[in-house]
């Protein structure tokens, strides 16, 4: 019987898991099991189908386990004996362990709709050869329906279009595409902008059933319209991948995740950690268990997981949830929390927005205006979220509001934020608008303290 001292199961999440136990502890023998023969970088699936080009360019080559003394088993693990320390693969081979990571990450949430099963309707699967399939079969779609107007549905119109001569329709049963990520105003603009490329978005609907005989040729619509379809793409969510973990014993927490405590540690066994899409994850602003799915967290948990395994050494100070996308060339990003979600919880916030160009003077070429809002606290003054669309420096401001949010900077300080400027790279100093939103947000923080 093959053995380690830490075995991880699992891909994305699982290599990040493994790189940071070998720095922690170099002298740990470390392998990594995985079903996939080939990892994909998720965020970058919907741009197989325009911008990338093909599934070949966008793997996370082997070569970057190699390099940190990781040994990778391609294959299914189909067991987990905790009691004996042993992981069973599916062609029976044994592998002992003194500590295991589960990073066994998520699959696509598949709804009861009835024609689900036909033919050319697709789940988004993180696997290669299954995209490879899909993008052959693309190139002979005139009608393409997406189902679900969130980060998946949204990025997949987007890109679906380039070099094709394709109709793309994207339904969604909320008011807005990107409703549970964004604010309106900011739904409004990347739907506003998604609609410049010919994308056909129809809201406030739900698909009923997909229509075909053996191979879809249609969807129905629960206001009891028709779109003509020879693909459907299922963009609607995904859900933990946690079978195994279950049938090992292990606690389960919100939504068929993993039970973790902030070390990573599962509940039932101090052995035994998990992290990513199949691990619970707590919210940052009140512990509460939330449903977020995010590579930012996912790599965070892993990281924290690793470096933890044989000694306390990070814990995890919840789910932010920061993310960025790119519709049509105009980029959007959120960190913490949003209007709609701070309304929900019952937060008391102030709102400070500014807008300005990406550079300065505004005129210089590439130029784009930024927009920004953010949430304070109205008791204490703490930023809470902030929203921000423009161009690509908004992949980075978000992450800047990020270490904001998580160090629990007030407007106050903020407002004394010494930014680095160019007039190529940046807002001017005197109109940086992180900086203005928080001045602007200032005196109503003042009057009501």
């Amino acid at each position: 019987m093959k053995k380690a001292d830490v075995v991880v199961l699992g891909g994305l999440s699982g290599i990040t898991a493994g790189i940071s136990c070998r720095r922690h502890y170099p002298d740990k023998k470390v392998i990594l099991i995985r079903k996939e023969g080939t990892v994909l970088i998720p965020c970058g699936i919907p741009y197989i189908y325009g911008t990338v080009g093909g599934p070949e360019n966008n793997v996370i080559p082997d070569g970057l386990l190699e390099n940190n003394g990781i040994e990778l088993i391609k294959g299914e693990a189909v067991d987990v004996d905790r009691e004996k320390k042993v992981v069973t693969m599916k062609d029976g081979q044994e592998i002992g362990y003194e500590k295991l990571v589960f990073a066994t990450g998520s699959v696509p949430l598949i709804p009861p709709i009835p024609g689900i099963d036909k033919e050319n309707v697709f789940p988004v699967k993180k696997e290669f050869d299954y995209l490879s399939e899909v993008h052959s079969q693309m190139d002979e779609v005139k009608d393409l329906v997406i189902i679900g107007g969130g980060f998946i549905g949204m990025e997949f119109a987007d890109e679906c279009r380039k070099g094709r001569d394709i109709n793309v329709t994207v339904v969604e049963a909320l008011p807005h595409c990107l409703q549970m990520a964004m604010d309106n105003e900011f739904c409004d603009e990347a739907q506003a902008k998604l609609e410049e490329t010919g994308v056909n978005i129809l809201v406030n609907e739900k698909v009923e059933a997909i229509l075909g005989n053996g191979k879809v040729t249609g969807v129905k619509l629960s206001g009891g319209q028709e779109l003509k379809a020879d693909m459907v793409i299922l963009g609607i969510g995904a859900v933990p991948s946690t079978n195994l973990a279950k049938n090992a014993g292990l606690e389960m927490g919100f939504k068929n995740t993993i039970k973790v405590d902030r070390y990573m540690q599962t509940y039932n066994d101090p052995d035994v950690y998990a992290c990513g899409d199949c691990a619970e994850k707590q919210s940052f602003f009140d512990g509460r268990p939330t449903g977020v799915m995010l590579a930012s967290i996912a790599t965070a948990e892993a990281r924290i997981a690793g470096a933890n395994l044989f000694s306390p050494t990070h814990q995890n100070c919840g789910a932010i949830s920061v993310f960025s996308t790119v519709i049509n060339g105009r980029a959007f990003g959120v960190a913490g929390l949003t209007e709609r979600m701070a309304t929900q919880i019952g937060a008391r916030i102030v709102i400070g927005t500014a807008e300005a160009p990406d550079t300065h003077p505004g005129g210089m070429p590439n130029s784009c205006l930024t927009k920004v809002k953010l949430l304070f606290s109205k008791d204490t003054g703490v930023i809470m979220g902030g929203s921000i669309s423009g161009g690509k420096p908004v992949g980075e401001m978000i992450n800047v509001l990020s270490a904001c949010i998580m160090h629990r900077m007030t407007a106050d300080d903020i407002v004394k934020f010494q930014m680095g400027t160019h007039p190529a790279l940046t807002s001017s100093p005197i109109v940086y608008p992180i900086v203005n939103a928080a001045c602007k947000a200032i005196i109503p923080l003042k009057k009501s303290a």
